[in-house]
């Protein structure tokens, strides 16, 4: 108990103060014989409701806010902040890992996934041993996990870190989502670098307005890397062509380097080749010169590849080993993900789930296209309303035939969140149709509603040509859909192979 109470500010200990350990939890089903239990005030529900559960599971030793009445057998040990006790006890039950390893965290609306893509295999090609926590999955090794969350639990976070220092892991890359920098998920890692990708709308119904959303960004540079134990001479990689990278940059004094491609910075692109079938680039930082291909696809993804490629660099990695793990790096799992082969329309899942996302990858497309640009899409339910119309008027702006679906819709009305997607086509140029207009023939400056996806995935690639550029976007790599509290099974990918093999099956009987 000693090792494990250190630097833990107390308000009230009310029992012995010594005893055995044996796991620190903060859900009561998990506790054991000699747990210490975390009671959390969560979003949903609140962890002091089921102290009880945990004292029968075998907790020994509660963490709480709120008095209690102490009981025989029990340690009361009452704190002013809960949530944040929990990090630090799971830093000292866990030995403080990430002060063993190299830990990179990765900050931004878009593109934080692709840039820990791009890390992990860039690492890799330096021969570094590779442990990576993001929105895909949490993996090192041969292990994968499927993650609750982009960043998991302050809890949790300790402990899969532990296991990756104890499986020889040298480097960890962090999605460092907004919202746990705001619950504390990641106050007790010693970070060596963040990156900042960008800022767009998104999380408002968490966050409320932009100004919060930044601001909860910007505590990750403002307070966690400062307070990290790490010595490096560059502690932030910001993307100076983004208004609030810029607005980061003013008002956090960190040593650091900037990437972009309009304005002057630390590593810059030039020589700019952008195709369906990849990206060609100069790199340029510092009077070095060097090239990279990769096979990811449009100018925001040569952001990302800028943003690995400068965190690489403030790593000491050589351009050579930079350039091999870019090249390596085939598709990001439901990023630009192509489904589509040789006589089909190009089809592309994409997990664009914001306006800025979703422009970005319409622009992109949009350059390459022979026939039409045709976009599936939909918005999540319990989430941010704002940003409904601002993606269809993104679509709007930059398809020829928009299809507006279900995403996963949650608790809320599929039928309502179309509605209110719909609305921000109002006054504009494209023209509402029937489904059925989709099989009579060109199709073109129009958007109709299909509320069932699968139906939806299914009719929009019977109506494309060989020639079309169809996104499927906002679910990207997720394998399932959330109907009410349901979680079905259900795959954007799978659903579209399917559908592009039964247009394939009917033209070539």
């Amino acid at each position: 108990m000693t090792m494990l109470m250190e630097d833990i500010p107390v308000r009230r200990w009310v029992g012995a103060r010594s005893g055995p350990v044996a796991s620190v939890c903060y859900d009561s089903r998990t506790c054991k014989p000699d747990s210490l239990f975390v009671a959390v005030p969560g979003l949903l529900a609140d962890g002091h409701a089921y102290i009880p559960d945990a004292i029968r599971n075998g907790a020994r030793v509660i963490v709480h806010e709120q008095s209690m009445p102490a009981t025989p057998d029990v340690q009361w040990i009452q704190v002013a902040d809960s949530r944040r006790i929990l990090g630090m006890l799971a830093r000292n039950f866990y030995e403080h890992p990430s002060s063993r390893l190299c830990l990179l965290g990765v900050v931004g609306t878009n593109g934080k996934t692709t840039v820990t893509y791009l890390l992990e295999s860039i690492l890799m090609a330096a021969g570094c041993s590779v442990g990576v926590l993001g929105t895909v999955n949490y993996r090192f090794k041969q292990k994968v996990t499927a993650p609750p969350n982009t960043t998991p639990e302050s809890l949790d976070m300790q402990r899969f870190l532990r296991d990756m220092v104890d499986a020889g892991i040298s480097h960890v890359v962090a999605e460092v989502s907004s919202h746990a920098v705001d619950l504390r998920r990641v106050d007790e890692c010693d970070f060596d670098l963040g990156i900042f990708t960008n800022l767009s709308q998104d999380h408002l119904d968490y966050h409320k307005t932009m100004e919060q959303y930044f601001a909860a960004k910007k505590r990750f540079f403002q307070e966690i890397l400062p307070a990290s134990k790490k010595k490096m001479s560059c502690r932030m990689v910001v993307n100076g062509d983004d208004p609030w990278g810029q607005r980061l940059l003013q008002e956090v004094r960190l040593p650091h380097m900037t990437f972009g491609i309009d304005t002057p910075c630390d590593l810059s692109a030039l020589e700019i080749h952008l195709t369906l079938q990849g990206i060609r680039a100069e790199l340029c930082s510092a009077g070095r010169r060097f090239n990279i291909v990769s096979p990811l696809i449009g100018q925001y993804n040569l952001y990302n590849i800028l943003a690995a490629a400068a965190a690489a660099l403030t790593l000491g990695i050589s351009p050579e080993m930079i350039q091999a793990g870019i090249e390596r790096l085939g598709q990001v799992p439901g990023r630009m993900e192509k489904v589509s082969g040789p006589g089909q329309p190009s089809v592309f899942v994409d997990y664009a789930h914001t306006e800025d996302a979703l422009r970005r990858v319409l622009q992109n497309v949009a350059a390459f296209k022979q026939g039409r640009l045709i976009t599936l899409f939909g918005c999540g339910g319990d989430r941010d309303r704002g940003k409904r119309p601002l993606m269809a008027q993104a679509a709007a702006e930059l398809s020829d035939l928009v299809i507006i679906t279900s995403d996963n819709p949650r608790t809320e009305d599929p039928l309502e969140i179309i509605r209110q997607i719909e609305a921000g086509l109002a006054g504009g140029t494209l023209k509402k149709v029937l489904p059925a207009a989709l099989g009579a023939g060109d199709c073109s400056r129009c958007y109709t509603i299909i509320p069932d996806r699968n139906t939806a995935i299914e009719m929009v690639i019977a109506c494309a040509g060989p020639s079309d550029l169809v996104v499927i976007a906002g679910k990207g790599h997720e394998d399932y859909q959330i109907l009410g509290n349901r979680r079905i099974s259900f795959d954007d990918r799978l659903h579209a192979r399917a559908a592009l093999a039964k247009g394939s099956r009917q033209r070539n009987p």
